[in-house]
């Protein structure tokens, strides 16, 4: 064959059957991977510490039992009027630094123990700690 022999006249053919091919495999992954992503914040939790014991003359102790029922000393409070009767009792108090220690049963779900401990917050305290058993 010499270069005679070409037809000029041709049209070369694109061929895009493998790139297609690549792409559609390339998108199959993508789809995959995607929904197993997981993404995570690295935090670091307080730990607690059997050894080290809070005063109790500066503190309040808020406990939750298994029923919800709310007590702060003596004194029996409904848990979903807590965050009222809290706020009046707090009035009482003229500084805001006593230091919060909410004691609640393990039986409780998250949500409650955070319902109790915005209560607090919206009261005006800043100082609360919630008490584990070491």
């Amino acid at each position: 064959m010499t270069f005679e022999d070409f037809s000029w006249d041709e049209k070369p053919d694109l061929n895009i059957t493998p790139l297609v091919d690549v792409m559609l495999v390339l998108i199959a992954i993508l789809m995959l991977t995607t929904p197993m992503l997981v993404y995570e914040e690295k935090i670091s939790l307080a730990k607690g510490s059997a050894k080290v014991r809070y005063e109790k003359a500066n503190s309040i102790e808020i406990r939750v039992d298994r029923k919800k029922n709310v007590y702060i000393d003596k004194n029996k409070y409904n848990f979903n009027s807590f965050p009222d009767s809290f706020i009046m009792m707090a009035n009482s108090y003229p500084s805001k630094n006593n230091k919060i220690m909410i004691r609640a049963d393990r039986g409780l779900k998250y949500e409650d123990v955070i319902f109790i401990l915005k209560s607090v917050k919206a009261a005006g305290f800043t100082n609360v700690s919630l008490v584990t058993d070491g």
